[in-house]
């Protein structure tokens, strides 16, 4: 789909002006109003304080601790629940407990969250004294029932929107619930179980636990290479605060403090840690740690971010980067199919507001996937359903676009339409949903119905914002460094500088069967740059014809045999 080109708007602020001019704009296209948004130091990190019920929380967990009951941290199956689990544990073991387990429901087997079925499963097997769920619960009605009727004390951490009532747990802590006053509602599930942690440690220091113990109070900042990665996997928005925590835990692992498990996994994705920034976790870490939990089980995930050997730690990660070798082949099948059904489907009428699709061949653990590629491409709120392993059950995975709130979409249609779904969850671009497989061509119908309500023409345009052009002397080697690594961090809501220009294209050629490697001349000076093209149309590129091409574009530094040069990242090419 072709997207409308704007160029971001912006005032230039006064106290700035010591930066690089580009840098100005582009901060004060962002938003940044001062320095001090600008000033990561932890001493700028919110307190915990103002988070509701992390009191609670707090003496709940250290009364727990010091008495040394068994402690089972429930997390969910993507990067934000594995970082989180693997903050929890590693956190309450430094403090001190002695009885720390994991459980991660298997998707397959029971699903999402806090259920009856992992509550039983958990009483089975591990025996706990408290539930501490990491990254879910907060709509685990039953779950807690099942748990607190089994004598259980249960603790939820989540950042996921809540529902008109809450559980009733012995605490709750999640900063979208009603009057919370903590100023960010953007932390992922490890950036609240971080800050649970801090709450927990200021309790056992007031209790004089660690003196008693003869032991040091932990740094938290050892905790925070977990924070980063959560954080910049669960594409939450880097606020000020969520991008204070980035910074700190790029730092940190950049400084060779992190865990072995996060080196193994950046050496399989061949990533320098020396140069290390925070898409090097969206884009290598992130993916690796999901395959688990999409295709075989996240506790390997888990495994792999606690393991403190080295050798088994690049291990577990090898064994990651195979599932997500695996992962890669079947989206791309899946992806085929899909484009083959709405192939078929345009040929009959206009692509729709809204993408619903379901075929009995699809990986339940792909569809989140399937789901993303599909709404980047056509720009449509899109629905993918698999099959459950319950016989007549679909599980489905939607992915929105800005200006449609899909979880909303899905209460709506819950609330008017009350046999359609089983249950669902999420945020405002994702969610998650359960229905039975005989309602989902009237599910199907009514999701169609619901989005033409709701979406305007204009929300269905999509639209590429930039960053402007450059100048034939702003592009070199120096702006492309201060960007990419002594700026951002970048990320959502945050994004990394787009800029777009004019160039003549002199040489050009595929790599890799679907990327084109070209060589390009600034119209003002005829210096040549590097640039490539990630998987470009192979129907109009290479076109040996174009002389001249407009361009959307990163700067980006590349190295190699030991050098490094200016590059550009082509996000979009037209003669």
């Amino acid at each position: 789909m072709l997207k409308t080109i704007l160029r971001r708007e912006f005032n230039l602020i006064e106290n700035l002006n010591h930066l690089h001019p580009v840098l100005q704009r582009v901060y004060a296209a962002r938003g940044i109003q001062s320095a001090k948004e600008l000033d990561y130091g932890l001493q700028n990190l919110l307190h915990f304080q103002s988070l509701n019920g992390i009191d609670t929380a707090a003496e709940c967990l250290g009364q727990a601790l010091m008495q040394q009951q068994r402690l089972l941290i429930v997390g969910d199956f993507d990067s934000d629940g594995a970082t989180s689990s693997a903050l929890a544990v590693s956190a309450l073991r430094c403090f001190g407990a002695q009885q720390v387990g994991f459980l991660v429901p298997n998707r397959f087997e029971y699903g999402y969250g806090l259920t009856p079925e992992i509550v039983e499963l958990a009483l089975h097997t591990k025996k706990p004294d408290v539930i501490i769920t990491v990254d879910n619960g907060i709509s685990s009605h039953e779950g807690v029932i099942a748990a607190k009727a089994a004598g259980l004390k249960v603790v939820i951490t989540d950042h996921h929107l809540p529902a008109a009532t809450l559980p009733i747990a012995d605490a709750i802590v999640n900063p979208q619930q009603n009057g919370d006053r903590f100023p960010s509602k953007n932390l992922a599930g490890v950036g609240v179980i971080f800050y649970v942690m801090l709450a927990l440690r200021h309790y056992l220091r007031r209790q004089n636990w660690f003196e008693k113990n003869h032991s040091a109070v932990p740094n938290m900042v050892q905790f925070l290479d977990l924070v980063a990665l959560g954080t910049i996997a669960d594409l939450v928005s880097l606020d000020h605060n969520n991008r204070l925590l980035v910074t700190q835990g790029l730092q940190w692992i950049k400084a060779g403090k992190a865990r072995p498990g996060i080196y193994a996994l950046l050496k399989l994705a061949k990533r320098e840690v020396e140069y290390l920034v925070a898409s090097d976790l969206s884009f290598s870490i992130a993916p690796r740690l999901n395959a688990a939990g999409r295709l075989a089980d996240m506790s390997l995930g888990i495994a792999c971010l606690l393991e403190t050997d080295r050798n088994r730690s690049h291990e577990l990660a090898l064994q990651l980067s195979q599932l997500n070798e695996e992962r890669r082949s079947i989206e791309d099948t899946m992806k085929q199919e899909a484009f083959i059904i709405l192939e078929k489907l345009l040929e009959k009428k206009p692509l729709e507001k809204a993408i619903c699709l379901f075929d009995a061949r699809w990986h339940q653990g792909v569809i989140g996937l399937l789901a993303s590629r599909l709404t980047e491409r056509f720009h449509r709120p899109t629905i993918i359903f698999a099959e459950s392993h319950q016989v007549g059950e679909l599980k489905g995975s939607a992915r929105s676009i800005a200006g449609l709130h899909i979880r909303d979409l899905l209460a709506s249609i819950a609330t008017r339409y009350p046999h359609l779904i089983t249950k669902f969850g999420g945020h405002a671009m994702a969610a998650g949903l359960s229905l039975q497989k005989d309602l989902f061509g009237e599910f199907a119908k009514v999701f169609q119905l619901e989005c033409q309500q709701q979406l305007r023409s204009d929300i269905l345009q999509a639209t590429c914002y930039t960053d402007g052009e450059l100048a034939a002397d702003e592009l070199n080697l120096e702006l492309a460094e201060l960007l990419r690594y002594n700026a951002g961090p970048w990320g959502q809501d945050f994004p990394e500088p787009l800029f777009e220009g004019r160039f003549r294209l002199l040489a050009q050629r595929l790599v890799g069967d679907k990327h084109l490697k070209m060589t390009l001349a600034s119209p003002e000076d005829n210096r040549q740059i590097d640039a490539i093209a990630f998987n470009v149309n192979l129907k109009h590129w290479p076109n040996h014809r174009a002389e001249y091409i407009k361009v959307r574009y990163r700067l980006a530094v590349n190295y190699y045999q030991g050098r490094k040069s200016l590059e550009l990242i082509i996000d979009s090419l037209e003669v």
